[in-house]
């Protein structure tokens, strides 16, 4: 037994990283500069060699002194360089390192491959090496050509095989060095050789065509002649240089075939490429392009700075300490609890994370995973640790996880996930930075693909600080006009901070004061709201021929899409809830409903839900809520039960609180330790943004007006506004009675255009509220219009 417990004390000795030697960008500027001047200083110093070496030879004894200089271009440095490279070196191959080095500072300052920068520093080094060898020939004649390393290697050479021999292995060497680098084969080498062949006597017979005719050519040619002449202009085979080029008519049929056969591999096909024709509006949005450039949503605040990492407060706890006692004692209270059930271990790992160590375990062949299982309780009692959880077994994975609380918890700042590369560098359409994982991972989703958010949790376990790291994500990454908040907390004091961006980010309805909502009355008109911009989108997709709002937006930018007919940039939507069960309480099916229709339809059109509670019931989160929201994160709730209707499955009830949480989006469940942002720092983010240029309002939802308010505006004839025919006609002659008709085709505001439609409503032409729906129109065409008009008039 001891045996084993020293086999397994080894194994869970944690790995040391390897250091990262990836440069940043101001790193590779100065790395890569510092290479291509060192390149060139060498190829200076290389070529002054050849006039200058033979006189500096006296000055290199002195190197120190000085009053002596030398004659290099680069003086003394240079003279001895070169004196290393060429004469102690490898002679005149010695220029190859200087392009080396040069072409090693353009890979680096380029972000170049480093597979094919390795490739030319092999190839040029064996390049370098037989330069050197060959010229080592010639040592009494160009001393310095082939080097002193040229010169040893060949006399060694010369000892064992000979002068022959030795040009033997060079010429082995050349053709080993054609053969793999360019591909060359024994046919290449055979087309060349016929080629030079071909063109001297190709020139022979230049020269004897030219001595001989004398007489010019007549254009009137006969038959026999064309024939001659047409010959002539053939290109002849390659392969077959020495074939007379017969006529079509006395060329033997099989010999046709045979030379087709040989013409094929060498025949290059010209590929004509038609390119499509452009409709009339993709040349007019192409024009607009090439005159004005694509549409730029963020002109309107272009100057507008996103909050730097200063505003984040950086922790001095932060990062994986390892304490390894504590590791020991945990694997040791592991395997003798599961040896005292006759449970065996072949293999055990742990994985370091900032709240929780999560230890693998293989257990050896025989043994049932619900064993394991059900020892859940017991291996709690031996570690005396709060919030054990056994995953049996792991997805992906053959081993059986064991997650145990660490004693010393470290924090996991905003800052630290905001900074980090995958958060930095993600392309995601509303990247979310959630916190770390157990191996320390930053942990990064798009709201976007989710498509609605369901967080759950029991008082004071993390709920308000994920929405504020949710929020601050986005505020770190979308510009003012790509995504707009729509807050709804019922507490009243959780996102009251956010009002001060109200005017860059915000969205609300046209005659409400504040833009976080705070009343239950305003949360209905919102989320009714909301469906009608989501209605009035869905047609604006339609209209465009686009399935999403990221093609929508694409072809906006393009110029495809005039915005004389209703189209506009259509920024992100999110609808945050703090406190849902709140809302179900006080309103019911008011609130369910159109939640349950944002849900089910909102995401291709950009507005999603992020919705909180913290009473994660049944009655709260119904099945159609549960069914729509397929993301999930659950902090620490007090039951079972509880983890089962955020989750689906247990776990949520063995989390240790304080941010400690899972995240599921319908697969398996992942373990983080959601990141810490405080409200001062929300707060400093909030009034740097604030401070800096708005737009003159917040974003605009169209107004909704409930059914219990009925309609008395602009009874009176004489008040009706001057565009009141004409929009009876549009919604006569469409049968449809909706604002955004008139908003397109009058190029109206929603306000105007609701004024409108009260005033059709009040002459008895459009009938009353229908929600969402469009208005019924009650006259049937143009004529029964005009008579209802002269009637009201006399």
């Amino acid at each position: 037994m001891a045996k084993k417990k020293t086999k397994a004390t080894k194994g869970t000795k944690p790995k040391l990283k390897a250091p990262s030697l990836k440069l940043s960008n101001q790193q590779k500027l100065v790395f890569g500069s510092f290479l291509i001047i060192t390149g060139l200083l060498l190829f200076i110093a290389f070529v002054s060699y050849f006039f200058t070496g033979y006189n500096d030879q006296s000055t290199l004894s002195e190197f120190g002194n000085k009053s002596v200089e030398s004659e290099n271009w680069l003086n003394k440095t240079g003279a001895l360089v070169s004196e290393f490279f060429i004469y102690k070196g490898f002679g005149i191959a010695s220029f190859i390192f200087a392009g080396l080095i040069f072409l090693s500072g353009i890979f680096v300052l380029t972000n170049g491959n480093k597979s094919k920068l390795r490739k030319h520093w092999f190839w040029g080094t064996l390049v370098v090496i037989w330069i050197s060898v060959f010229f080592g020939f010639f040592t009494e004649t160009w001393s310095s050509l082939g080097g002193t390393i040229g010169f040893e290697i060949n006399t060694y050479l010369q000892i064992y095989l000979g002068k022959i021999g030795t040009i033997l292995l060079l010429v082995f060497g050349l053709i080993f060095y054609l053969a793999i680098r360019f591909r060359m084969t024994f046919d290449s080498f055979k087309r060349a050789f016929t080629s030079v062949k071909k063109d001297i006597n190709q020139n022979f017979n230049d020269t004897a065509t030219n001595d001989d005719i004398t007489v010019p050519l007549d254009n009137d040619l006969s038959a026999e002649a064309e024939d001659i002449k047409s010959a002539f202009d053939l290109t002849v085979e390659e392969n077959e240089p020495e074939e007379t080029i017969a006529s079509p008519e006395k060329q033997p049929e099989p010999k046709v075939t045979a030379k087709k056969e040989t013409e094929e591999p060498e025949m290059q096909i010209e590929v004509e490429t038609v390119e499509e024709e452009l409709s009339e509006t993709d040349n007019l949005a192409n024009k607009l392009v090439e005159d004005f450039g694509q549409f730029d949503p963020t002109l309107e605040l272009s100057n507008y700075q996103f909050p730097s990492l200063e505003l984040l407060k950086k922790y001095d706890s932060e990062g994986i300490t390892i304490n390894q006692e504590e590791l020991e004692e945990n694997k040791n209270r592991i395997v003798d609890t599961l040896n005292n059930y006759k449970i065996g271990i072949s293999n055990i790992k742990a994985t370091i994370g900032p709240t929780v160590t999560l230890y693998e375990i293989i257990p050896e062949a025989g043994v049932r995973i619900s064993k394991i299982k059900n020892l859940e309780d017991d291996i709690a009692l031996s570690l005396s640790a709060l919030g054990i959880r056994i995953i049996a077994p792991i997805p992906g994975k053959g081993t059986i996880g064991i997650e145990v609380p660490n004693k010393n918890s470290t924090i996991v700042s905003m800052r630290s996930v905001i900074a980090s590369q995958k958060f930095q560098k993600s392309e995601m359409q509303l990247p979310i930075a959630l916190g770390k994982t157990i191996s320390n991972e930053t942990f990064v989703v798009d709201l976007a693909k989710m498509p609605h958010l369901l967080m759950a949790g029991a008082t004071g376990q993390g709920k308000s600080v994920g929405l504020n790291a949710v929020l601050t994500s986005l505020l770190y990454k979308k510009h003012p006009a790509e995504v707009k908040f729509v807050l709804v907390d019922p507490k009243k004091v959780e996102l009251t901070l956010f009002n001060k961006i109200e005017r860059h980010y915000l969205a609300k309805l046209p005659d409400s004061e504040d833009a976080i909502i705070t009343d239950n009355t305003k949360v209905i008109n919102t989320l009714n709201s909301l469906c009608i911009e989501m209605d009035n989108r869905y047609e604006l997709l339609k209209n465009a021929l686009c399935r999403n709002i990221a093609e929508y937006n694409v072809k906006f930018k393009a110029r495809k899409l005039n915005p004389n007919d209703g189209h506009q940039f259509l920024p992100y939507i999110v609808l945050v809830v703090d406190e849902f069960a709140d809302l179900i309480m006080t309103a019911g099916k008011e609130v369910e409903t159109p939640i349950a229709r944002l849900a089910q339809l909102a995401r291709a059109i950009g507005i999603h839900l992020i919705v909180a509670t913290q009473r994660p019931s049944v009655n709260v989160i119904t099945g159609i809520i549960k069914a729509n929201f397929p993301a999930r994160i659950a902090f620490r709730v007090t039951s079972k039960i509880d983890s089962r209707t955020i989750l689906d499955g247990s776990g949520a009830d063995q989390l240790i609180g304080r941010g400690d949480m899972l995240y599921t989006q319908g697969n398996e469940m992942i373990r983080i330790q959601c990141a810490f942002v405080d409200t001062p720092e929300v707060e400093k983010i909030t009034d740097f943004i604030g401070s800096q240029k708005a737009y003159p309002d917040a974003y605009l939802l169209p107004e909704y007006v409930g059914e219990e308010s009925g309609t008395s505006l602009d009874v009176d004839i004489s008040e009706r506004d001057v565009l009141f025919r004409d929009a009876a006609e549009i919604i006569v002659t469409a049968q449809q009675g909706s604002a955004s008709l008139l908003q397109r085709k009058l190029k109206l505001g929603y306000n105007r255009a609701g004024r409108l439609i009260d005033q059709l409503e009040a002459a008895g032409i459009v009938g009353g509220f229908e929600g969402s729906k469009a208005r019924q129109v009650l006259v049937s065409d143009l004529a029964a219009l005009n008579l209802l008009l002269e009637n009201e008039t006399s």
